[in-house]
């Protein structure tokens, strides 16, 4: 920007940085606001572009050629851009794999907001590669996550300090799925259901202008048009609708469930395949999917005149948009759940890059066309009737998943632009959340942050002191500590060359633990004397914060030493800056608001 010296006449260049500044916080936040969902909302339309025009490009057009072209054509396709996408994770971001959504999370609570441009520019390729060239995953987790980091690294720029980052990332996430979906409420609600977890958050208003521009970016760049286009206004026409709804939505519960599940076992499983780099891990994934996907492209290629199914390919929303308008073959939807469902969980389990809204969305959507087919041979379903089926099986498949119940009804309703589907929705969402509560103790996203060995406890705080207060003690302390086991002046001259610690815990044999400050050891070591020792407050893990709270106050070391058992081993400690740490994100959010 420009600013004219009145008194020099020279013009000269300052940042914007500079320029916000000089602003009122509050504009400043909103004008801040307004770049988050600019730059974000772009990037989403430019991501799913970038994968529509490579999709088009690649199977789009070899769907139209010969099946030896197009079993040839699609193997290269899919293998080469699976091989690429390793490369890209392994040679510079591993963060960048998967959906993103729970690495957002992880970095809004564990790191404030902040996110490396490392992750965004390589999420960025690597989703675009991979959805684009045939993998099936989806494009609405990347854009969270790649919009979150976006605005995390503008937030930078303009010296936002990376401890106070956390209002960007959310007002980036939340415009980077309004742009992907055209879903500007439902965004909102899923930020502060899944990332910020509290729907009374500070950072509402930052949430919810970003989401708006985000939808506002994608209205002026691609259209106002639903995701899917209904025919005509579909609701309800009998009331066998609400009493299959119950059931549809078991059943697509179920599926998501099994995603779940099948994802973590394969996850887990992979971590033992030491042989196989893991630049090739991903092409696994792949040629399983185009395996499938050629079988079911072989098989609905038959009729003359009629082009195959690429639905196991990339996104599925062709084939999900002819089952909501133009009627679909049930038997084909039933068989295009299981293939589906194991292409997804093949390309997430070996590590590839995309997300699971639309394999979710895919697959309940299949689910309810499967049961409405089924079911319109016994009773009298129309055509509005089944559609209404398939959109319950979208809401709770994806609903049982990321356990978003106010997300799961709102997405699907903006999606189409009904407003009728709305109280069927809600039943059906009723049904999915009792079986996500009773058959998974977490959500899909909080079980992979479990499964790579965060705890949820130090990652997302509770939300109230009286909660914080009543955990234990292990849910905050360091269980890596540095031990001094003598008190002589050598030893302690090398824990102090290699440690930076403020005290060392010291055990020996027969007596109490102790503690030592490096002032002291520092000391001791300079005058050649005996290092001197203090009795040190102790705990044991299971002690509640509130107890560590008072022995923290009363130790002069301000160091409390974690035993398994009042005389036994030292497991670890915790400091007062320990504490202090951890409870400056005690449901509290950091940053000005407006």
């Amino acid at each position: 920007m420009l600013q004219i010296n009145s008194k020099s006449q020279r013009v000269r260049f300052i940042s914007v940085s500079q320029y916000l500044r000089k602003l009122p916080q509050r504009t400043r936040v909103i004008l801040a606001t307004c770049l988050y969902g600019l730059a974000a909302g772009g990037a989403a339309v430019a991501f799913q572009k970038g994968i529509s025009l490579l999709f088009d490009a690649t199977f789009g057009n070899l769907a139209h050629e010969s099946t030896a072209v197009f079993l040839a054509g699609s193997f290269g396709v899919i293998m080469g851009t699976a091989l690429l996408v390793g490369f890209l994770l392994s040679s510079f971001c591993r963060e960048a794999a998967g959906s993103g959504i729970p690495q957002l999370k992880l970095a809004f609570w564990k790191d404030f907001g902040y996110v490396p441009f490392r992750v965004v520019w390589v999420k960025f390729v690597a989703g675009i590669v991979s959805i684009g060239g045939g993998s099936s995953l989806g494009r609405e987790g990347p854009s969270v996550h790649f919009g979150g980091g976006l605005a995390s690294d503008i937030a930078g720029l303009m010296g936002q300090a990376k401890q106070n980052r956390r209002q960007a990332a959310a007002a980036g996430a939340a415009a980077g799925l309004a742009a992907a979906f055209n879903t500007p409420i439902a965004s909102v609600t899923f930020v502060l259901e899944e990332i910020i977890e509290d729907l009374n958050s500070s950072f509402l208003g930052s949430v919810l202008l970003a989401s708006v521009i985000g939808a506002l970016v994608v209205h002026g760049l691609i259209g106002k048009q639903p995701a899917f286009s209904l025919a005509n206004n579909v609701e309800p026409s009998t009331w066998w609708v609400y009493g299959l709804t119950p059931l549809v939505a078991a059943i697509s519960s179920f599926v998501g469930l099994a995603f779940q599940f099948s994802t973590l076992d394969l996850r887990a499983r992979r971590k033992h395949f030491s042989r196989v780099p893991g630049w090739v891990r991903p092409a696994i994934g792949a040629f399983i999917t185009w395996v499938l996907g050629a079988a079911v492209f072989v098989y609905t290629n038959r009729t003359p005149g009629h082009t195959g199914t690429l639905a196991v390919f990339g996104l599925g929303y062709g084939d999900l948009s002819k089952a909501l308008n133009t009627g679909f073959d049930w038997k084909l939807a039933g068989a295009l759940v299981v293939i589906k469902l194991i292409a997804t969980v093949a390309c997430y389990g070996f590590g590839g890059c995309g997300g699971i809204f639309s394999p979710m969305l895919f697959l309940g959507g299949m689910c309810g066309v499967c049961l409405a087919g089924g079911f319109g041979h016994l009773l009298h379903l129309t055509p509005a009737d089944q559609i209404v089926l398939a959109v319950v099986g979208m809401s709770t498949c994806l609903g049982a998943v990321v356990r978003a119940p106010v997300t799961s009804i709102l997405i699907v309703f903006e999606m189409t632009h009904q407003f009728s589907l709305v109280p069927v929705l809600m039943l059906g969402t009723l049904v999915s959340q009792a079986i996500r509560h009773r058959f998974a103790k977490h959500n899909f996203y909080e079980a992979l942050l479990i499964q790579d060995g965060h705890v949820l406890e130090h990652v997302i705080p509770p939300r109230d002191l009286q909660s914080w207060q009543q955990l234990p003690v292990s849910a905050i302390a360091n269980f890596h500590p540095v031990v001094a086991h003598e008190l002589d002046g050598a030893s302690f001259d090398d824990l102090l060359r290699h440690h930076p610690y403020r005290y060392f815990p010291v055990m020996l044999p027969g007596k109490p633990p102790l503690i030592v400050s490096r002032r002291e050891a520092e000391a001791a070591l300079a005058e050649k004397r005996p290092v001197r020792a203090e009795p040190a407050a102790t705990c044991i893990p299971t002690q509640t914060i509130r107890e560590l709270q008072l022995l923290l106050v009363e130790s002069n070391q301000q160091v409390v030493l974690v035993m398994d058992n009042p005389a036994g081993k030292i497991l670890g400690l915790v400091t007062l800056h320990d504490l202090l740490r951890a409870q400056t994100s005690l449901g509290r959010d950091s940053g000005p608001t407006f």
